[in-house]
């Protein structure tokens, strides 16, 4: 069978680039270390485009090839040592391999339990297993205070629910930017958990900006309906990023992730 050309790879592999984009940077904690991952994955697709000739679905393939670098790598986390990934390394050292991969391929990137099974060479069976793993491990692994940045009121109660379930306090819900600054000054979260868009039509964005600027090392995860426009690659993007609409499963997995890294870099509001 003839391998795909240059041209056929890249209208393969470019819807899916964005999601890989965004899934590297939460294994990763990092957009640095995550587009860095990503970047090796492409060049070694170009190298050897075998893998994306027979039937295989091109997003599994290109999630698999990534797969196969992390794995080989030693799947550590790379990048500027802070005090906050020292500790995300002794946390990720008491998990059980694998799980942190499989949680977030079914939750975030909502790959099957099958397609999980392709991507790490591992059974459905095997998948399952670790998934029931996952859960169990991160829902216990960290705990802390998450500030809530959402201006409409039926997401905010329903992010505020699920993060106390996962054991989590919710030190307040802002509904705009300047909301966002004064409930920080009168509590200092662990994590915050933003939308873009808010009320009076400031940014989250700008509000986490401002916060960050101050604060320095807080974990954020944002939330958006359009997600591709904050994981090109090209400046400062989030790791940590959801897409609407959103599921349960999504944000226990993203605050379980978050909640091991810092991602403090200042981001673009364009």
């Amino acid at each position: 069978m003839s391998q795909p050309t240059e041209s056929l790879l890249a209208d393969q592999i470019g819807s899916s680039l964005p999601y890989l984009r965004r899934y590297a940077r939460a294994l990763t904690g990092s957009q640095k270390s995550g587009d860095a991952y990503a970047t090796t994955t492409l060049e070694a697709i170009l190298v050897d485009p075998s893998q994306f000739a027979g039937g295989v679905d091109p997003k599994v393939a290109l999630f698999a090839t990534f797969h196969k670098i992390w794995s080989t790598s030693g799947a550590q986390l790379a990048g500027e040592e802070t005090d906050l990934r020292a500790k995300a390394q002794q946390h990720l050292a008491s998990l059980t391999a694998g799980t942190r991969e499989v949680l977030l391929l079914h939750t975030l990137e909502d790959f099957t339990v099958e397609e999980v099974g392709q991507i790490v060479d591992k059974s459905p069976t095997e998948v399952e297993e670790l998934l029931s793993i996952a859960y169990a491990e991160m829902g216990k692994s960290v705990t802390g205070s998450i500030m809530v940045i959402e201006d409409e009121a039926i997401i905010a109660f329903d992010l505020e629910g699920i993060c106390s379930e996962l054991g989590h306090k919710v030190t307040g819900i802002a509904r705009t930017e300047s909301e966002a600054i004064d409930l920080f000054k009168t509590a200092r979260p662990d994590l915050i958990l933003s939308d873009i868009q808010l009320a009076d039509g400031s940014s989250g964005i700008d509000a986490v900006n401002r916060i960050i600027a101050d604060a320095g090392d807080i974990p954020v995860i944002f939330i958006t309906a359009f997600p591709e426009r904050l994981l090109t690659g090209e400046g400062p993007e989030p790791a940590f990023l959801i897409s609407k609409p959103y599921s349960e499963a999504h944000i226990r997995s993203a605050v379980s992730q978050a909640m091991f890294f810092a991602s403090s870099a200042v981001l673009k509001t364009s």
